[in-house]
């Protein structure tokens, strides 16, 4: 007997993917935000392309889209998604200096892509840390979390707007 909390895991504490197969194919679309928050210079040597490893948007862009269509090999009980689109978009924010990551997912089918989106804007975030770190180790990776789902059995996730000064 399945717990209702817990979708993936049974009474016991066993676990198991959960079944889909019964539900209806429904367009499902999930967005998700983030920030790397870094020093003005860091972020000025970004704007101006003069990192050492290349055109960091650019590559975070790709590394997102990538890591989305990979989700199912990183979370265990994470179904295969058909994703008809992804995107990963940048904002650069000069005060306090930032980049901040919006990437959504979208499908047809029985199961959303909130953990595609998500796994895309974290990957999009390391890999803007990872083509910075030459010139800053302590940026901070931050507020990674679901603003809009919609589709499926629980329909439309809105996510109240953040307090001041976050993204």
């Amino acid at each position: 007997m399945r717990d209702a909390a817990f979708s993936h895991m049974a009474g016991d504490g066993s676990i198991s993917m959960v079944d889909v197969g019964g539900k209806d194919v429904t367009k499902r679309i999930a967005i998700v935000r983030g920030a790397v928050e870094m020093n003005a210079h860091t972020l000025g040597l970004l704007k101006e392309h003069a990192l050492p490893k290349g055109d960091v948007l650019v590559t975070a862009q790709v590394a997102g889209i990538m890591a989305a269509k990979r989700t199912s090999e990183l979370i265990p009980l994470c179904h295969p998604v058909p994703l008809s689109f992804v995107d990963v978009r940048f904002e650069i924010q000069d005060e306090p200096p930032a980049v901040l990551i919006e990437s959504e997912a979208r499908t047809s089918d029985r199961t959303g892509v909130e953990m595609e989106a998500i796994i895309a804007a974290q990957v999009a975030a390391a890999t803007i840390y990872d083509m910075c770190k030459a010139v800053q180790k302590d940026m901070v990776i931050r507020d990674v979390r679901l603003v809009h789902k919609s589709g499926g059995r629980t329909g439309t996730f809105e996510r109240r707007k953040p307090s001041v000064g976050r993204p």
